[in-house]
């Protein structure tokens, strides 16, 4: 099982860094041209289609075995890592309570990242 949480914590920092500097993208370029909806999907068809193969890489590298427990352990570590991160850069950066950041996922475009986002968590388990 620590091949599993090892290489979660992996996926989460690498598909993490991908995510902040496309969040960045999308907050100051893409929402004014195409708005937030547009530019949330925009940016969950890139993230999903970078995770996907980090999701392998890692897979490999960590020697994560073939079996469900220890695939969706993975992803289960990286999604939970992933929500602390989001509630903690919510509370620290951008001054929101928990309640508030919480409150956000009420929205469409919210909706469809954590939508996305739990396709990133599913993905070990797909993996071959």
């Amino acid at each position: 099982m620590t091949r599993a949480i090892t290489a979660g914590l992996l996926y989460f920092l690498a598909v993490f860094a991908i995510g902040f500097a496309l969040g960045t993208l999308r907050v100051l370029v893409i929402i004014p041209r195409i708005g937030a909806l547009a530019a949330v999907l925009v940016e969950l068809l890139v993230m999903l289609a970078l995770a996907w193969p980090i999701c392998g890489a890692l897979i490999r590298r960590c020697a994560v075995p073939p079996r469900p427990a220890p695939r969706l352990a993975m992803g289960a570590v990286a999604f939970g890592v992933l929500m602390v991160a989001e509630l903690a850069m919510a509370v620290w950066l951008f001054g929101r309570t928990p309640q508030q950041h919480w409150a956000s996922y009420r929205g469409v475009a919210e909706q469809l990242g954590l939508a996305g986002q739990l396709a990133f968590a599913v993905f070990p388990l797909l993996r071959r």
